[in-house]
C-alpha cells in the first residue's frame, strides 16, 4: 500500500534549516534551468468560491502538489488552504508516497522568506514586523528567527483576537495598527489575504527588506505603489508577473529572480529597501517533498 504521512509524522522529521537551505537550492536550480517545471494549472470553482491548482516539478524526484483554496472555509472553522503532495521515483515513475502537502506549503512558504531574507535583510536587522496571524504567521515566526538574531518581534492582524492569541503564544509585541508593526521594523512578513494595501512605503525605514507571501488574487494586494518601487526579487519571473496582485496593480518591475541572485547571476545590496513576492512554485514543494521523504525512509 502507498504510505501517507501526515502533519505529525512530517513535523517529527523536518529540520527547518535543513529546509531553509533546500529552498535555497530549490531556487538556484529553478532560475539556471536545471528542473522541469511546467506551469500551474489551476481549476476555479466559482460557484464554491475556490479553486484548485496541480503543481508538478521534476527535480531529483516527480512530486505534484494538488492543493486548494477555498477561502470561505474560515467561516466553517476550517483551513482555506488544504493540500496534499504525490511523490513518484523520477527514473520509473512508480509512486512512492503521499505526503500532507498543507504542512509542506506552510513551512517551504515560510523558508523561502527567511532564506530571502538570510540574503536581503540587513546582517544586524533587530526587528521583525509579522502581519498576520495564520499558519503562515506562525511558520515565519519559526523560520524567520534562524536567519537573523531579532531582538523584537511584533504582530498585528486584521483580527484582533487572534493577533492576542498569536502574540500570547509566541511572546512577540502586540500592536494596534499595521503602521505600528512597520515602522522602524527591519524585516517585515506579510502573511494576510488583504485585498487592499496594509503595508506604505512611507513607513519603511532605509534598508528594510520584506517578504511578501500572502494570497490576495490577482485584484488584490498587501503593499502600496510606494513599497513596491523598491527593489523586487520573485521566485519566477513568469509566475509573478501572471499571479501577484502586488506586482499587477502596480505595475512594478521586477530586478530579478532570487534564484539569479544565489547563483551569483544578479546584484543585490542589503542596503536597499528590498521587497520578496513569493507566489509559491512547484520546485519549492519538490525539494521539500524530497527533504521529507528522505528523512521519512531513514526514521
Amino acid at each position: 500500500m502507498l504510505p501517507y504521512y501526515d502533519r505529525e509524522k512530517i513535523a517529527a522529521v523536518l529540520d527547518i534549516d535543513a529546509l531553509i537551505d533546500a529552498m535555497e537550492q530549490a531556487l538556484i536550480a529553478f532560475s539556471t534551468g536545471k528542473v522541469i517545471q511546467p506551469v500551474r494549472m489551476r481549476v476555479v470553482d466559482q460557484e464554491a468560491g475556490g479553486d484548485l491548482c496541480l503543481m508538478p516539478a521534476v527535480t531529483d524526484i516527480f512530486a505534484v502538489k494538488l492543493v486548494g483554496n477555498y477561502p470561505r472555509n474560515h467561516a466553517k472553522g476550517l483551513e482555506s488552504h488544504n493540500a496534499i503532495v504525490v511523490v513518484f521515483d523520477r527514473w520509473t515513475g512508480l509512486p512512492r508516497a503521499v505526503l500532507d502537502g498543507t504542512y509542506i506549503t506552510q513551512m517551504r512558504t515560510s523558508a523561502v522568506s527567511a532564506m530571502a531574507a538570510r540574503r536581503l535583510a540587513a546582517p544586524d536587522a533587530k526587528v521583525l514586523a509579522i502581519l498576520g496571524s495564520g499558519a503562515q504567521a506562525r511558520g515565519h515566526f519559526e523560520t524567520m528567527r534562524r536567519v537573523r538574531d531579532f531582538e523584537e518581534i511584533r504582530v498585528w492582524s486584521r483580527n484582533r483576537d487572534h493577533a492576542r492569541a498569536f502574540a500570547e503564544e509566541t511572546g512577540a509585541r502586540l500592536c494596534a495598527s499595521s503602521e505600528e508593526a512597520v515602522r522602524g521594523a527591519d524585516v517585515i512578513a506579510t502573511t494576510t489575504s488583504a485585498k487592499e494595501p496594509i503595508v506604505k512605503g512611507e513607513w519603511l525605514k532605509p534598508g528594510a527588506h520584506v517578504s511578501a507571501v500572502g494570497w490576495n488574487g490577482l485584484d488584490g494586494r498587501e503593499l502600496d505603489d510606494a513599497v513596491m518601487r523598491s527593489v523586487i526579487f520573485v521566485e519566477s519571473r513568469d509566475a509573478a508577473s501572471q499571479e501577484s496582485g502586488n506586482i499587477l496593480m502596480s505595475g512594478a518591475s521586477i530586478h530579478a529572480e532570487l534564484g539569479e541572485v544565489l547563483a551569483g547571476k544578479a546584484p543585490a545590496d542589503a542596503s536597499d529597501n528590498t521587497v520578496f513576492i513569493s507566489v509559491g512554485i512547484a520546485t519549492e514543494d519538490a525539494y521539500a517533498a524530497d527533504l521529507v521523504l528522505s528523512a521519512l525512509e531513514k526514521a
